[in-house]
């Protein structure tokens, strides 16, 4: 473990870090390294290579947030052919997740493989008591469940999520305006109707659509409407 944080402070670049510490400000700055994500995944790949990575999973919880986040890219990596490894690692890790940066790079490509399984496990995790865990299942529906294998049924399972943590309502903002990119259609009633019980959701929502280049500007003129 020693060795390992060694060669992380080897990547370090110090105006990263200097940036990063302003991007994450529920992370203490003393446990932000400053390491750029191309040579975090590089050093990942080296550890599987090199089969030095079980340990490391083993090691939880790691102080630093890189390592937290090296964690997440050695899942990724490590059982990219392996969906319930994959599984059985993500939810391992949920409790030390403790930031958004974290959750959003946590993106394992082998879900996209095991739809019908992985649409189980994104409910319970929508259901759970930590907030990051609940992020975590909203931004494998955004990567993940909004194009060919859509599901109209997870607009309300996500609109229904209750919480006042603003991390989880972002994640359900940027989700809607995302819906709104992809299933248009089936996602402006929970605008028209009001079925988002946030307001302060709702209108981040219509913000961040209408921020976005691949929404019309004639959707975008009727999104502004339906501001509350």
């Amino acid at each position: 473990m020693e060795r390992i944080r060694r060669e992380l402070f080897d990547l370090k670049d110090e105006q990263y870090r200097h940036f990063s510490s302003k991007l994450l400000p529920t992370i203490d700055k003393g446990k932000i390294i400053g390491i750029r994500t191309p040579q975090l995944r590089q050093y990942a790949k080296n550890l599987i290579k090199e089969n030095r990575y079980n340990f490391f999973l083993d090691s939880l919880p790691h102080f630093y947030h890189e390592e937290n986040c090296l964690h997440a890219e050695i899942i990724m990596l490590a059982f990219r052919n392996d969906f319930n490894r994959t599984i059985d690692e993500t939810e391992r890790f949920f409790p030390y997740i403790d930031n958004w940066a974290t959750c959003d790079c946590f993106a394992p490509k082998i879900f996209k493989k095991n739809i019908s399984e992985l649409k189980k496990h994104v409910n319970n995790w929508l259901s759970s008591q930590h907030n990051f865990t609940i992020r975590f299942g909203i931004t494998t529906c955004i990567h993940f469940l909004l194009d060919k294998d859509f599901d109209s049924s997870l607009h309300q399972k996500i609109c229904n999520i209750s919480n006042d943590e603003y991390y989880v309502n972002m994640a359900i903002a940027w989700y809607i305006s995302i819906a709104l990119i992809k299933q248009y259609s089936t996602t402006i009633p929970l605008l028209e109707k009001k079925q988002i019980e946030s307001t302060w959701v709702h209108n981040k929502a219509i913000q961040k659509a209408c921020e976005s280049l691949r929404i019309s500007n004639q959707q975008k003129e009727y999104l502004k409407t339906l501001k509350r």
